[in-house]
C-alpha cells in the first residue's frame, strides 16, 4: 500500500483546482480499493461486526416493539430503531479509524506519504472514504438483517443511493474526528479511550433509540450540534419514510465533513514529529 501512495507525482497539475481534484479522487480510489482487498482477505470481519447491531435489533429492538415503551406513532419501534443502528454501526467503525494512523506512523508509512508532493487533505479524504467503505458493508448487513426481521425498508433505488451517500458523509466525519483525535492524543491507548469516551454520548444524544420529542431540553441542544442526530434524521426519512429534513442532513454533513478534513489534515503532520 505504501508504495502504491507513495509514488511522486510529475508536473505542477496538482497545483490547480483540476489537479487537486484527480488527486484526491485518486487517493480515494486507491484507498477505497485497499479495504475492499482487506475485506476480501478478512471475511470474519464482516461477521464479527455484525454481532453488535445483530443484538441491538434483536433484544433491544424486538423487546422494546412488544413493550410500546417508546412512542414511535403508527411506526413499529423496531422500524424505527433500524436506521438508527445502521447510523451507529458506520460510528463505531470511523471513530476508531485513527488507530490505522498510529499503526501506520510506527510501521514508517506515514512518514513516507508525507514526503511526497500529496497535499495532506487528499491524504486525509482518501482514508476517510476508505473508511466509508468498511461503513457502507456494516450498513448493507444490517439492511439484511433488518429485512429479514420483518422491517418495512424502501426498495427505491435512488432513496437506498442517498442512504449509502448519507452513510459516507457520516462516516467521513467521524473517520477524520479520530484522525484529528489521533494528531492531539499521539498513542492508541489515548486514542482508545476518548473514542470509547465519545461514542456513547453521540450515540444517546441522538434520536436513534427515541424521538427527539423525549428528549429534556439539553439533550435537545446537543442533538442539534451532534452529526450524528442529522445522519439518523437522514437515514430514517430515507429508509421508512418518515418526516425528514434531507436537505438540511445533507448539508450539514457536507459542511461538517469538510471542515474535520481541514483540521485532520492539519494535524496530521503531528504524528510524525
Amino acid at each position: 500500500m505504501s508504495e502504491q501512495l507513495a509514488v511522486p507525482l510529475t508536473g505542477s497539475a496538482s497545483q490547480t483546482p483540476i489537479g487537486l481534484g484527480r488527486l484526491v479522487l485518486s487517493r480515494i480510489t486507491t484507498m477505497s480499493l485497499v479495504e475492499v482487498q482487506k475485506l476480501r482477505h478478512d471475511r470474519t470481519e464482516l461477521f464479527t461486526r455484525a454481532i453488535q447491531p445483530a443484538l441491538w435489533l434483536l433484544i433491544f429492538g424486538e423487546t422494546f416493539t412488544r413493550l410500546r415503551a417508546i412512542p414511535t406513532g403508527t411506526i413499529p419501534y423496531l422500524d424505527y430503531l433500524a436506521p438508527g443502528i445502521i447510523a451507529q454501526s458506520a460510528l463505531f467503525i470511523a471513530i476508531f479509524y485513527g488507530i490505522q494512523v498510529i499503526w501506520e506512523r510506527d510501521a514508517g508509512v506515514l512518514a513516507k506519504l508525507l514526503v511526497t508532493p500529496t497535499p495532506r487533505i487528499a491524504l486525509v479524504t482518501g482514508k476517510a472514504f476508505a473508511a466509508s467503505i468498511r461503513a457502507l458493508v456494516q450498513a448493507l448487513v444490517v439492511v439484511v438483517l433488518a429485512a429479514v426481521l420483518g422491517v418495512a425498508l424502501t426498495d427505491n433505488p435512488l432513496k437506498l443511493l442517498g442512504m449509502a451517500a448519507m452513510v459516507s458523509l457520516g462516516s467521513c466525519f467521524f473517520c477524520c474526528l479520530s484522525i484529528t483525535i489521533a494528531g492531539m492524543a499521539l498513542t492508541h491507548d489515548r486514542l482508545m479511550g476518548i473514542g470509547q469516551a465519545i461514542t456513547m454520548p453521540l450515540f444517546f444524544g441522538s434520536s436513534a433509540l427515541y424521538p427527539v420529542d423525549l428528549m429534556p431540553g439539553w439533550l435537545k441542544v446537543f442533538n442539534l450540534v451532534n452529526p450524528l442526530g442529522y445522519e439518523v434524521d437522514g437515514l430514517r426519512g430515507l429508509l421508512i419514510g418518515t418526516p425528514a429534513h434531507l436537505g438540511l442532513d445533507f448539508a450539514v454533513l457536507t459542511l461538517a465533513s469538510a471542515v474535520m478534513i481541514s483540521i485532520a489534515a492539519a494535524l496530521l503532520g503531528r504524528l510524525v514529529r
